[in-house]
């Protein structure tokens, strides 16, 4: 692959224990370190990238994008990671701002390594382009929020391969601990015996998630452009968020299988709207007014978005339901939440995260027999359990269920996920290759939510 990244040279001289600095090798470890380009970051995700340094990446990011409000929150948040006390960052930002942003990074290419999350109708083209010129993609989800975006993904892959380069997009949730733990216990069929097929009604696998457009990023309220509220550029809800809840369901039902589209069956989907008064529109945006292209979403003074949505499908056999919704803001003391359930034949992994938990994730195991379940799950969690997640306990609770109780230090928060997801990125770019259910599994998953789109958009 073009641009994987050699390290041997620098392994040899460590190995070598010569204490004279060899020129030759320094160019090489400098050279060869990966280098970041951001593209237009309309997204606060573009920034949280840079939340922690990576020893082999470029400390310089170079930047290219229109001037504005985004790109100035793109500014203001690294500034931010480099100015803290704990830890700070050292980026440096080589900019270049201008309405010709992309056609300058892919003339100039001063990295290899194209970072993007904004808007989301214009994603699948930049990585169309990045591609074309030989550039890996890291890129925010959705890639894809149509049938037309998810045709032109399929084009974008079939560059890539040519190409040597990779696309990845950034599935933090796979790093959310309460998760790998579902996902863990799901892969002991002692415990969780095997998924269930499951029916319409009642699905094999559910992931619902909560969400909420007023909220708190680094500390600061987050201030979210016009457009994120426009469909037709951020998508709708049922192509947006459920990109992480179908994914989840591939990797943990399916884990490391390659997944074909002709196994996914869509069986039915449904969208609506949250309505947001003009008084919760000016606290978002710190606009005064709608802008043109929202009044086609407006009644009664009011922005509808159709940014919620629900599909059951099949996917090798088995019944999944996926859906999201978004709401103005959290009440006091929560926000997102999310809610899953895997059945099993022996018991069901469920996640709750409502006022009982303190509004935090919680895994619970509900045995379909008692009998000797205990001790069971007691060997599980002294044995492969511990070696993932040690000091992991668990407490039988009134209704028969076992709570799990993960010890806090696994419970590193949404923000710095994104650090996790970029260093196995990282290893894929050195490597040269992605595992290789990835590619295809991405695929499945965008298929997935344009086929849920359009069948929702037909009622």
């Amino acid at each position: 692959m073009k641009n994987k990244i050699p390290f041997l040279l620098l392994l040899l001289c460590i190995a070598c224990g010569e204490k004279k600095t060899d020129t030759k090798m320094v160019e090489a470890k400098t050279t060869n370190k990966v280098k970041l380009m951001t593209l237009n970051p309309g997204h606060f995700h573009a920034a949280l990238v840079h939340k922690t340094m990576y020893p082999q990446v470029d400390s310089t990011i170079y930047l290219f994008a229109p001037n504005g409000p985004e790109v100035q929150d793109f500014l203001t948040k690294i500034n931010s990671y480099n100015s803290r006390e704990k830890l700070p960052t050292a980026w440096k930002v080589e900019k270049h701002l201008g309405n010709d942003y992309l056609k300058k990074m892919i003339a100039d290419k001063p990295g290899n390594v194209m970072i993007v999350a904004g808007k989301n109708s214009k994603k699948i083209d930049y990585v169309l382009e990045a591609v074309k010129a030989g550039l890996n993609v890291y890129a925010d989800k959705p890639l894809v929020i149509n049938p037309d975006g998810f045709k032109k993904l399929q084009q974008a892959f079939e560059i890539a391969e040519k190409n040597g380069v990779l696309i990845y997009d950034i599935m933090t949730e796979r790093f959310e601990s309460t998760t790998l733990m579902q996902k863990t216990f799901s892969d002991l069929p002692e415990i969780f015996g095997e998924l269930i097929d499951g029916t319409p009604d009642e699905p094999a696998i559910i992931k619902e998630s909560v969400h909420h457009f007023f909220k708190y990023v680094s500390g600061q309220p987050l201030v979210r452009p016009a457009w994120f509220f426009d469909v037709n550029e951020e998508g709708e809800g049922i192509v947006d968020v459920t990109t992480h809840l179908v994914d989840l369901v591939q990797w943990e039902a399916f884990p490391n299988q390659v997944i074909d589209t002709n196994n996914i069956e869509m069986v039915k989907a449904k969208r609506w709207p949250t309505v947001l008064t003009t008084d919760e529109f000016q606290k978002v945006t710190g606009l005064d007014s709608y802008p043109d292209y929202l009044k086609k979403d407006i009644k009664d003074d009011n922005l509808n978005i159709f940014c919620n949505g629900e599909m059951v499908y099949k996917i090798n056999g088995k019944h999944a339901k996926v859906s999201v919704i978004w709401n103005y803001q959290a009440p006091e003391g929560t926000g997102d939440t999310h809610y899953s359930i895997m059945r099993g034949t022996k018991s069901d992994l469920i996640i709750k995260q409502g006022e009982e938990e303190g509004y935090k994730p919680t895994l619970y195991i509900t045995p379909k027999q008692q009998q000797g379940f205990e001790g069971l799950l007691n060997k599980a969690i002294e044995g492969k359990i511990a070696t993932q997640f040690s000091g992991t306990t668990m407490k039988k609770m009134n209704d028969g269920s076992y709570k799990i109780n993960i010890p806090d230090s696994f419970k590193i928060g949404h923000e710095a996920h994104f650090g996790q997801v970029t260093e196995n990125y990282l290893k894929y770019l050195e490597a040269g290759e992605l595992p290789e259910w990835e590619v295809p599994n991405m695929i499945s998953k965008y298929y997935t939510t344009t086929k849920a789109y359009e069948l929702a958009k037909k009622k």
